[in-house]
């Protein structure tokens, strides 16, 4: 049986190379954690698609089952789900994300 708001999350997260899922926008984050998120993007150099959770409530809840982690924010990369921002950081700081987003092709600005 089909979940819409599954079926919303796999559309945005295939349609968009790069997807942030975040409480708030990049101009106004709502969290620290959203906060990081976006600062190590922006350190990257890649675009990328970021969905407000507070702005949509089925999307916020939706998205903790979709990919069966508890938290916001939500970093996606060519449809993979990759962690959070502690994740994001960690990887980050090793050099793993930058290798990531090479290898998977997207262009950046850094």
């Amino acid at each position: 049986m089909s979940n819409p708001v599954h079926d919303r999350i796999t559309t945005l997260v295939t349609s968009n190379d790069v997807v942030l899922f975040m409480k708030g926008t990049p101009f106004f984050p709502q969290c620290g954690f959203s906060s990081t998120a976006i600062q190590i993007l922006e350190r990257l150099g890649v675009g990328f698609e970021a969905v407000d959770v507070l702005a949509d409530p089925e999307i916020r809840a939706g998205i903790k089952d979709y990919s069966d982690w508890p938290t916001i924010p939500q970093l996606y990369v060519k449809g993979e789900f990759v962690g959070g921002s502690d994740i994001m950081i960690e990887m980050f700081q090793a050099g793993e994300l930058q290798a990531l987003v090479a290898e998977a092709g997207i262009a950046t600005q850094a």
